[in-house]
């Protein structure tokens, strides 16, 4: 009896670490991806983690202490919501002006690849204010200017305390243009020759509505790259990429990632697609402290 009880000892000393190695494992597995930002939840196609999510989305978010900003060439934008379903990011500009404050004016700007992949959304409009008579969406592209839901720069200027101002330093209504991204992507607010601007978005049920009321933001809208990271979750991995060569990647652990799943082979003797699974990790050490 005597003699038996170093070898217990000693083999309920391997098996507590085995299991403490494996928490280990499982607590460095469960954080390689970061899951939420603040109270945003942070779902593929985006991360704020390199390497998670999908390659033409990397870098574009960053995660602070308080917010989750999107960033572009022409500064950091605070994330409202991020809506997985209707694949939708609605951004606020912190120096474009509103019915409430009145900003210089500020040029938004994209990179071509966040154009390509994340554009603003069709029922987003950008609201050129306070333009000079020689504007060019005065004059020679004045087609850029469109009617929105029937609102005009009267009303715009007489309903908002912040853009009254241009009503009493012209004593007049100056010219103002509803207009898409695409007009300020291609001509900056000097070449434009407005003073100001505002975005505005889910225009398509602001007819009838007041200033006040509207929706001031951008709405961004993008797709859902195809890579197979339905199969990749199901199988227990997070989907992301390979920093260096940007290919697709099912990422298993800190230390495994397969190209399509975490595969579980390993344990039920199917073909594996990738790595073992967590589940099958803790099965083969299990077999394995049983038989010692």
């Amino acid at each position: 009896m005597t003699s038996q009880a170093p070898s217990f000892i000693l083999l309920f000393g391997f098996k507590l670490t085995v299991l403490i190695v494996f928490l280990q494992f499982l607590a460095a597995t469960s954080s390689l991806c970061r899951t939420f930002c603040n109270n945003i939840p942070i779902n593929y196609p985006f991360g704020i983690d390199d390497g998670c999510g999908a390659p033409q989305f990397r870098r574009i978010l960053n995660c602070s202490a308080t917010d989750l900003f999107f960033l572009t060439p022409s500064g950091s934008y605070k994330i409202q919501t991020i809506d997985y379903n209707k694949k939708t990011v609605v951004v606020f500009d912190p120096s474009m002006s509103t019915c409430s404050i009145l900003q210089p004016h500020h040029d938004f700007i994209m990179t071509e690849i966040q154009y390509a992949t994340i554009p603003p959304s069709p029922d987003t409009i950008f609201v050129l204010m306070n333009c000079s008579i020689d504007s060019p969406v005065l004059n020679h592209y004045r087609s850029l200017c469109f009617n929105f839901s029937g609102h005009s720069c009267d009303e715009l200027y007489g309903s908002c305390t912040s853009f009254k101002l241009f009503h009493i330093l012209s004593n007049a209504t100056p010219p103002c243009c509803f207009t898409t991204y695409d007009t300020v992507k291609f001509m900056s607010m000097n070449i434009l020759d407005c003073t100001h601007y505002t975005s505005v978005y889910n225009v398509d049920a602001l007819k009838g509505v007041g200033p006040l009321d509207w929706l001031y933001g951008i709405k961004l809208s993008y797709s859902l790259p195809d890579l197979g990271c339905e199969r990749c979750a199901k199988s227990g991995g997070t989907c992301g990429f390979d920093v260096e060569t940007e290919g697709f990647v099912c990422i298993c652990s800190t230390t495994t990632n397969a190209t399509r799943d975490c595969g579980v082979s390993a344990i039920n003797g199917g073909k594996s697609y990738g790595a073992p699974s967590l589940l099958g990790v803790f099965v083969l050490l299990l077999r394995a402290i049983s038989n010692v």
